[in-house]
């Protein structure tokens, strides 16, 4: 998944979103801190929302089912794995993949995991804290063997 698929998927469903959440037109612009008139030509295909309006509108409206559906329980985790680009994270607990996730390798106490929806990939060590992101599958696969070989 890449920074242009999520803005086209975000854009494309920002009126489900907010209508999900409740919200008029007025109110979703100022909690978004768009214009009305933005939020409008983005609603009818017009424009795209920027990255930070996405940014936004994921980290704000996270639990609705809408958000959930296009990037599973942790949509933060796939914007910030993007905007990364594959780097080593601070240490973020986790649930340990119940829900949305698929197994890949365990070893040494270290887990590689495929989120089902995004599939991106991370790696959680032995207390379910995500240690490292990434969508590229072969970089995943090298920093597992790193840190599965360290303990």
């Amino acid at each position: 998944m890449t920074r242009d698929e999520i803005i086209m998927q975000v854009s494309e469903k920002l009126r489900l979103i907010r209508t999900e959440a409740g919200y008029t037109q007025d109110k979703m612009a100022d909690i978004i801190g768009i214009s009305k008139k933005t939020l409008v030509q983005i609603e009818k295909g017009r424009v795209l929302a920027g990255w930070s309006t996405v940014v936004s509108i994921c980290a704000l409206f996270r639990e609705t089912e809408t958000v959930q559906f296009l990037f599973g329980n942790e949509p933060l985790e796939v914007l910030e794995t993007v905007a990364l680009n594959g780097i080593d994270l601070r240490k973020t607990k986790t649930l340990g993949g119940r829900v949305w996730w698929r197994g890949i390798s365990q070893k040494n106490g270290f887990i590689l995991q495929q989120n089902i929806l995004s599939k991106h990939f991370r790696i959680l060590d032995h207390q379910n804290y995500r240690i490292f992101s990434s969508f590229d599958e072969k970089l995943s696969r090298h920093r597992f063997k790193e840190l599965a070989k360290s303990e």
